[in-house]
């Protein structure tokens, strides 16, 4: 197998945890290098690697096939406009961008330099994403007529990553986690044609935005998508409610903790979550009522760059659509314009 010589652009929690175990797991990819301005934290690990002492430096490198833009979300424009120039292909972590006009533009300039260019969005890889896709598809609850989608945190201290508590453009948890929520609900219920969105600050100590409650409004569906930071008893990360019954799933986090303890993506039983976190289903299904727990779909992040690898190879489709990650930044400006003038936001695609 033909391999893609891979360098990050940073080596912190997402380099460490997100990325470098899949790159280096995943047979048709090799971690070539990563930027690190003063450090050498990944040879710890990966002795084998490059470390680049600025960003140019990464992209100039010809032995570098794909750049992963892991870096504050402020960057990511900017980077990923800068190895595309350089002839790079690109993984983007989400947010995409921060604004939809940067989002368009970068969409604009891969087509152009026939570069492959994907967001990271590996919550879709998830076993409660997964789990709730199916009860969805199958159409398990009839109609779908109201959904929740949380994902809740109990903080009360500040990140020790200080550039996200640094007051910005593309700072907070709207960007932060609001991105893996809006991505779920456009996946499963398609692009809404309005929201109105609640923004504020629950953490005294905070100066960056840490709760947020949108209503996305579709012609026969209402979806709510809700993040606070004080959330000590956290409701399901899932609440879905149909013509038929209802499903209740709670939010599923095994491989980040795996990831977390030093797990390789290549160990047995990957991505399987404990039979007691399956989600409660309660319908009709052939006329019979049932309730019962639901087995969960196995997750797992390798998936995104086995299809990263085919997209590259094999011209097939990237695992995540770069429209599918600009109506994510699309949904967040309509977001903050809804708080800032507190009404209803109509949505055009």
């Amino acid at each position: 197998m033909e391999k893609i010589n891979t360098a990050l652009a940073s080596f912190g929690m997402s380099g460490v945890v997100f990325h470098a175990p899949f790159i280096v797991a995943h047979p048709g990819f090799q971690l070539t290098g990563v930027f690190e301005r003063s450090k050498e934290l990944s040879k710890e690990k990966y002795p084998w690697v490059k470390i680049y002492r600025s960003f140019d430096e990464l992209i100039a490198d010809p032995e570098v096939d794909l750049v992963v833009v892991n870096t504050p979300n402020h960057t990511h424009f900017d980077f990923t406009k800068k190895a595309l120039l350089a002839g790079k292909d690109v993984i983007v972590e989400k947010p995409f961008t921060t604004f939809t006009e940067e989002a368009d533009e970068l969409i604009q300039l891969a087509r152009e330099k026939n570069r492959f260019l994907t967001v990271y969005h590996n919550r879709r890889y998830d076993s409660d994403f997964r789990t709730v896709k199916k009860v969805v598809a199958q159409k398990m609850l009839g109609d779908i007529v109201e959904a929740e989608i949380h994902y809740d945190r109990f903080k009360e201290e500040l990140s020790p990553k200080v550039h996200k508590e640094i007051p910005s453009e593309s700072t907070g948890s709207l960007y932060d986690l609001g991105s893996h929520l809006i991505d779920a609900a456009l996946q499963l219920f398609g692009r809404p044609e309005a929201l109105f969105a609640d923004i504020h600050i629950v953490r005294p100590i905070s100066k960056v935005y840490d709760y947020f409650d949108i209503v996305l409004y579709y012609p026969t569906l209402r979806v709510r998508v809700k993040s606070s930071y004080l959330v000590r008893e956290a409701l399901p990360g899932f609440i879905l409610h149909g013509s038929k019954g209802s499903f209740l799933k709670n939010r599923s986090d095994v491989q980040e903790i795996a990831l977390q303890a030093g797990k390789s993506p290549n160990e047995g039983g990957w991505g399987i979550e404990s039979d007691l976190d399956r989600g409660l289903l309660h319908t009709v299904i052939d006329g019979q009522e049932i309730k019962e727990k639901l087995p969960s779909e196995v997750g797992n992040y390798l998936d995104f760059y086995d299809e990263v690898y085919q997209a590259i190879k094999s011209n097939s489709s990237a695992p995540v659509a770069l429209e599918d990650a600009r109506d994510v930044i699309k949904i967040i400006r309509a977001a903050y314009q809804s708080n800032e003038e507190k009404r209803l936001i109509p949505l055009s695609f």
